[in-house]
Parts: C-alpha cells; structure tokens; sequence
C-alpha cells in the first residue's frame, strides 16, 4: 500500500472512530448517575420488544459500543466481545427509549395557590422544575422529549444544551416554543399575540433562538395561527396545537401538523353557537362531545380528513384521568417526589373529585379512548405524552408510565402501545433513523425493566437502567435525587 493510501486509509479510520463517539464526556454531577460506562457492553439473555410493534423475542443479546447498537440477536448466535462490560438480564425486558411528545418542564397547582386553593390573580402561574423533571424523565426511561409548550423558553433552552453538553442528566429535548396565544391567554406567563404580523415575527425570533417546534393555544385567533404556521414551514419547523378557539377542521385547513389532547376535550366544532375565534366554555364543548356518536359519520370524517392530511394526534390521557373519581391509584413513588406542598394541594384536589357512577368525565374518558383506537385503525399517526399538568398528579415520567398503561386499557395491545410511544414519536420528529426502534446501527438509547410488559403493561414502571447513547443511568438513583423536589424546582 502506498503512503497516499495508507494515509487515507487511516484518516478514515481516524473520521469513523470519532463519529462513534456518543458526544462529550459526561461531567462529574452527571457521573454520579452513571452505572454503566464503558466502550463496549454486552446484555445478554434479555426479552427484547424492539418498538415496531412486533411479538417480543426471547433470550437476545445486544451489543453497544460508541454510544450505538452494534449487534442484537439471538444470544446462540452474537458474541460477546473480549473486554465488553456484561449484564446479564435474565427476567428482565429491553425496549427502546421512550419519545414522549407532550412532556413539560413546569409543574401546575400547588406553589401559586392561596390557602383556599385558588390561583392568585390575574390568573394561574406556573413553577418551572428544570432541576426534578428531566431526571425523573430519564430515570422512568423517557430518553427524548418535546417540552410542547414554553412558559421559560431560555431556561428549557439552556437545560437542553447542559444536558446535550454532557452537564447535567437528562433527555434530549425538542424544545417547543412560547405558547402562540391570543387575548387574554389563561396565565400573564404567556403571551397574547395582536396579528398575523407579529405572530410572523414570534416564531422567527425563537426559531433563531433555538427553538425547534411550536404549540398554539385557546385563544389564538385563525389569521394569527395561520401565519404562525407558514412561518413555521417555512423554517421546517412543525406546530401543534391545544385549541378551542380555532376548530380542528379550520386549523386543518390551515396546515397544522399535530393536535394535543384528542378532540374529545379541545375540539370544538360541535359546541352549539361556536362564534369564529371564540373559545367556548369547556363545558359545552365537552357536553357537545358526549353527544357525538365515534362511529357516526361527522367522527368519521374528522378522522378521515386527519389521515388524509397527515395530521398527528397527541395522546395524553393521564390528565384528563384525573377528573374521574378514584383514579389513578395512588403510588407512594409519586407522593415521595413531591414536596410536601405540592402532595397536599395533589390530595386535597384530589378528594374534591366526587365518586358519581357514570360521571362525565368517566364518559369523556372512555370516548377519547374510543376514538384513538378508530384513529388509529383508519391509519392514523398517534403519539402520546403525559402532558404533567391538571391538578398536581401527573408528574415526569411516572406520568409517562402511566399513559402507557392508560393506552392498553384504551384497547391497544402492549405492543401497539410501547410502538406508539417510541416509534410513532421517532417518526414524527423525522428521527426515526436514530431512534424509536432497537436495530443495529441506532443510538443505543433503550430502557431495562424488570418483567415483561408485554404480558402485563404495569412492568413498565420497574426500570432498572435507562441507556442514552450508550451509557447506563440509574433510575433509582435519578428519582432519590429529587425526593420532595416536585413543585418547586
């Protein structure tokens, strides 16, 4: 071999060693959550779930290395490397890392509150817990997230490039913009928006601020939205959307990409008297809803011009879960995180909720259900997130868990529900080639449970080690972390 050759042979080789690096090293506060680093590790004997839907497999062996899935199969037929760091996961389930899609950075109720439990005027404020949340994210195994609504843009901003640095534990983050809302928005922490002009404007000044996604609200008026839409195309950027204001049908019409929450609860078409740009009371919204038929043919055609237009839909039945009586079980990891007055204000909202059989929001719930399975089945891009708002009780990445057991009980298999959390998400933010699914070649982002949760979907909250990028976070360590920290940081 000539010197030309052997010098371009090893600046290839040089090229490809150094883009298998997972990214910066890990600093000595996120190294405290580590539990397994090294560059090469082997997890043998492991019920693999790859995220595509598929039948688990038993008894396979992954293989990472340079913060990527070298190998994975059979454990009789991939070895293990000499020096590899080995886990043997006998009884226990891999899966990938989860895509949660509605997962904020700020917690709801109790901190503003006065001592009856009201929002201090002129209106609800809202605690953000950049320090508790994205570790809770990542100890429960939600290893990429959009955030789907700002209320500190710069301090999402800024966690998303310490965690990226390799500064503090966390997710990746898709950080979603400022709410595009209009007059008068629900908190003075938003914005309220005065035309289509300066709608222009918003999105472009946090586009070049890093932002990489945008949510309108309630209130935004149809122009406004409409250009908040093309200018957010026009960067290739997408916009979601929880509305009432602007119906599903009109803002479809508008070219919007994702709806949050499902229509049982945002869209508003049905509402009797909808005034353009008008929000209607929820609760005529909602009782507009509990007259429609899933199966009729206005659902059905809602469902088909959402299919035919790619339109996403955001699950997040973990908040709207919470206005039904007795649910959802209470869980000592949960009340343990929270500080001790974000657990009363939680009980206290909690104990508010009356046990009335056949409640309306029993009957909301069920037909959101009822009709993310129709979406579904007519083709539809479903993508799911806790979205840990409402009264306290959802939180960070327990919230995740709890939206996937919420989407079995809906009708799905565990399977359908683990791709729609990973894969579906993966897909929607055009990462699928890295993410959402376990394969050769993808970032070794991928969650250890004990059990196996696809014979019983509650085995998905005994996270053992979440992987991101190839190295192993202690999910027992990440939750002790921030004991009594929910609410207030």
């Amino acid at each position: 071999m000539s010197a030309h050759a052997r010098l371009a042979s090893l600046a290839f080789a040089l090229g490809t060693a150094l883009a298998a690096q997972p990214g910066p090293p890990p600093s000595a506060e996120v190294r405290a959550f580590l539990k397994v680093d090294a560059p090469v590790v082997a997890l043998l004997h492991a019920r693999v779930v790859d995220g595509t839907g598929a039948p688990a497999r038993e008894d396979q062996t992954l293989i990472l290395r340079g913060g990527r899935i070298e190998a994975m199969g059979a454990a009789s037929t991939v070895a293990t490397p000499k020096g590899a760091q080995v886990l043997d996961l006998t009884g226990h389930t891999v899966l990938p890392g989860l895509v949660g899609m509605h997962n904020h950075l700020f917690y709801t109720h109790s901190i503003h509150s006065d001592e009856k439990g009201a929002a201090v005027p002129p209106g609800r404020l809202f605690a953000e817990i950049a320090h508790s949340a994205p570790r809770l994210y990542l100890a429960c195994g939600v290893t990429t997230i959009r955030t789907t609504g700002s209320l500190e843009p710069y301090t999402d901003l800024n966690i998303k490039r310490q965690i990226d640095a390799g500064l503090l534990p966390g997710p990746k983050m898709d950080v979603t913009g400022p709410y595009l809302e209009g007059l008068e928005p629900m908190t003075p922490q938003m914005h309220g928006l005065r035309s289509p002009e300066e709608a222009r404007r918003f999105v472009d000044f946090w586009a070049d601020a890093g932002v990489t996604s945008f949510k309108a609200y309630m209130n935004i008026h149809r122009a406004d939205l409409g250009a908040a839409i093309q200018a957010a195309h026009a960067r290739g950027l997408k916009v979601t959307g929880h509305l009432g204001s602007v119906t599903w049908p009109e803002a479809m019409a508008l070219g919007i990409d994702n709806f949050e929450h499902g229509p049982v609860y945002t869209d508003t078409e049905f509402a009797p008297g909808k005034t353009p740009d008008i929000c209607p009371p929820v609760a005529v919204s909602w009782s507009a809803w509990l007259k429609v038929d899933v199966d009729g043919a206005e659902v059905q055609k809602l469902i088909r011009d959402l299919v035919e237009k790619k339109v996403a839909l955001t699950s997040t039945l973990p908040v709207f879960e919470m206005m039904v009586p007795g649910r959802p079980p209470l869980q000592p990891r949960v009340l343990a995180a929270m500080s001790a007055e974000s657990k009363a204000s939680y009980l206290a909202a909690r104990a508010k909720v009356r046990v009335v059989p056949n409640s309306t929001p029993e009957q909301l719930l069920k037909k959101e259900m009822a009709f993310e399975r129709a979406f579904v089945k007519a083709g539809g891009l479903l993508l799911a997130g806790p979205d840990p708002t409402g009264m306290g009780g959802v939180l960070p990445g327990f919230g995740d868990h709890r939206e996937l057991e919420l989407l079995v009980e809906a009708g799905f298999t565990p399977a359908e529900a683990i791709r729609i959390y990973t894969a579906n998400g993966a897909a929607f933010l055009g990462r699928l080639d890295r993410i959402g699914t376990l394969a050769s070649g993808k970032q070794a982002d991928l969650v250890v449970v004990k059990g196996d949760p696809t014979a019983r979907i509650e085995d998905i909250e005994q996270v053992v080690t979440v992987f991101k990028d190839g190295l192993g976070y202690d999910s027992a360590r990440l939750i002790e972390s921030v004991r009594g920290h929910v609410g207030i940081r």
